[in-house]
């Protein structure tokens, strides 16, 4: 999944009724559908319940153009997903009735037995189902930061050294340095370089991607938030 789907600029390309909005709306849907799925089967929704009220919610916003009413200068683009998501659970029956009416509409590809696998995955925690959702934006903002540089790295056929020294972003220690260049046929300090662009590419694009969300002034706070939830998943 592109790093973008997750930016005010595509929130504000969905709007225009347009081929290019419509493609930006999918992208978000992509973006946001499984912290919503997790977050209804944590809330006691069953696995059937639970990918119809996620594709409701996706559909319903479709219908009302509820995309139209997200507003850059009012904050984050979670906090407006996350609450319509719940609005929408709140009034769930009337919007099925709305849906009915209109005829079905399906924006995501996703089927109920991948959504349910990813959620038994899930670690066995005490998690709320808020919190649920706060830790599935979180670890799903990392996994687009990770496959947007993979891609670059294959782009410039370099995937394999990208697939070797990734893990150096979790704190990989120095030791193992030598060996991935030895496998690779390179110098230690080739591959210690190339450790230290990676940290620093990652820091610059997964704090980028943390302030396309917000305002300015929320970025401090927002990638606080981010740090206490990815914090609290380890």
């Amino acid at each position: 999944m592109p790093l973008a789907t997750t930016r005010w600029s595509v929130v504000l390309a969905a709007r225009e009724d347009t081929p290019a909005g419509r493609k930006a709306l999918a992208e978000l849907c992509e973006a946001y559908w499984y912290p919503l799925y997790a977050f209804a089967r944590k809330r006691g929704a069953d696995e059937h319940d639970a990918c119809e009220q996620t594709q409701g919610f996706f559909a319903d916003l479709l219908a009302k153009d509820l995309v139209s009413k997200a507003d850059p200068t009012r904050g984050r683009f979670r906090s407006f997903v996350f609450t319509s998501f719940k609005n929408y659970l709140s009034n769930q029956a009337r919007a099925a009735r709305a849906i009915k009416r209109g005829g079905e509409v399906r924006v995501l590809s996703f089927e109920a037995g991948e959504a349910e696998e990813r959620y038994r995955r899930e670690p066995a925690t005490e998690l709320t189902p808020e919190r649920l959702f706060e830790r599935r934006w979180a670890l799903t903002l990392l996994e687009q930061v990770l496959a947007s540089l993979r891609e670059d790295y294959q782009r410039k056929g370099k995937g394999e050294l990208f697939g070797r020294i990734e893990p150096s972003l979790l704190g990989e220690k120095g030791e193992r340095y030598a060996e991935i260049a030895a496998d690779l046929g390179l110098p230690v300090g080739t591959i210690k370089i190339n450790v230290h662009r990676l940290r620093q590419r990652f820091r610059e694009r997964l704090r980028q991607a943390i302030a396309d969300t917000v305002r300015p002034e929320d970025f401090a706070d927002e990638l606080r938030h981010f740090v206490e939830v990815i914090s609290s998943t380890c």
